[in-house]
C-alpha cells in the first residue's frame, strides 16, 4: 500500500470512529492505533528500542 493509501484508511477510521463514538472514542482508537504502529515496528524490526530509551534518557541523541 502507498502511504496515501495508508492515510486516506486511517483517516476513513478516526471518522467512523469519531462518528460512532464520539471524541473521547475518537481519542481512544487514535491511540491504540499508535500503540499498534510502534508494536508493528518493533516487531518488524524497524524500531530499535534501546536506541530509543537511549534517546530518552539522554545517553544518546536521536
Amino acid at each position: 500500500m502507498t502511504a496515501t493509501v495508508t492515510g486516506a484508511l486511517v483517516g476513513a477510521i478516526l471518522a467512523a470512529a469519531a462518528l460512532v463514538f464520539g471524541f473521547w472514542g475518537f481519542l481512544l482508537v487514535a491511540l491504540f492505533m499508535a500503540i499498534g504502529a510502534v508494536v508493528g515496528r518493533i516487531a518488524s524490526g524497524q524500531l530499535d528500542v534501546r536506541a530509543v530509551t537511549d534517546a530518552f534518557t539522554g545517553r544518546r541523541t536521536s
